[in-house]
């Protein structure tokens, strides 16, 4: 019986990772061609306090508090970048280590491990369906936007000429990488979730020669990775071996592959 649930809980976990890890990384190829890797990673971080008075007010799920602050904080940052004209990393920036600080007094100590590195084993199949509702929905709306993003990213006034409305375009973006950086908590945790919107992207970008095969070489190697991570943690089935340290070992491993085959490519073409 134990066994059975046990193949269970991984089956849900490998749904959520592998659903979480395609889309994170179909986002975060426009995240590391805009040059925003830090946005992504800082975002995770304004979640903690929402987390922590999810925990606090008791809500059948904390992470709907972590929903909330990144959409707000995502509009927050949105709006000061068109107020001040300030980049999005210098904005993020500001607000992250705040929110960090903040988040980390304020959650329950038994809790704050769990916030930090996440824990997907605690999962079932309401989550899987959720995760592979918001992230085909999330993949299907920047799928709808990539070229007008990558338009803004070249010429705003391009972009704008051709009927582009470059700042809703940009504000859809950013609460639709919130959405995801909100649902990948829950398998790497708050501190370590900008991995699935960096990591497999910059792999990509290592082998890839168009933007097509950036984008599905960046979904792939984050579906890769968080499956990858996930099999591994359930395979040593240690309490000091959580999924989410091991889902970005086997992105890293991934990404230092890609440098040795760009490498050897090279060289062979000299």
């Amino acid at each position: 019986m134990k066994g059975d649930f046990m193949t269970e809980a991984l089956a849900y976990s490998l749904i959520i990772g592998v659903s979480v890890g395609f889309s994170a990384g179909y986002l975060g190829s426009l995240m590391v061609l805009e040059k925003m890797a830090l946005v992504g990673d800082a975002l995770s971080h304004v979640a903690l306090p929402g987390i922590a008075l999810g925990i606090l007010l008791n809500l059948p799920d904390p992470l709907l508090g972590g929903f909330a602050f990144l959409f707000a904080s995502a509009v927050i940052i949105w709006h000061l970048g068109r107020v001040t004209r300030l980049s999005f990393e210098a904005i993020v920036g500001a607000m992250f280590t705040l929110a960090l600080a903040i988040g980390i007094l304020i959650t329950p100590e038994p809790d704050l491990l769990e916030a930090l590195f996440g824990d997907i084993t605690n999962v079932g199949w309401a989550h899987a369906v959720a995760a592979i509702i918001i992230s085909a929905v999330a993949v299907f709306m920047t799928r709808t936007i990539y070229t007008k993003i990558v338009l803004g990213m070249i010429s705003e006034e391009l972009a704008t000429s051709t009927g582009v409305n470059v700042a809703k375009t940009n504000l859809l973006y950013l609460l639709l990488v919130s959405l995801i950086v909100a649902i990948g908590i829950k398998i790497v945790g708050t501190l370590l979730v900008g991995f699935l919107v960096i990591v497999p992207a910059a792999a990509a970008r290592n082998l890839s020669s168009n933007l097509l095969r950036y984008s599905l070489l960046s979904s792939t190697f984050g579906a890769i990775s968080s499956c990858s991570g996930i099999l591994l943690a359930g395979f040593i089935n240690m309490p000091s071996a959580p999924a989410g340290p091991l889902v970005v070992l086997s992105g890293v491993a991934i990404f230092l592959a890609t440098i040795v085959i760009k490498w050897r490519s090279k060289s062979t073409s000299i």
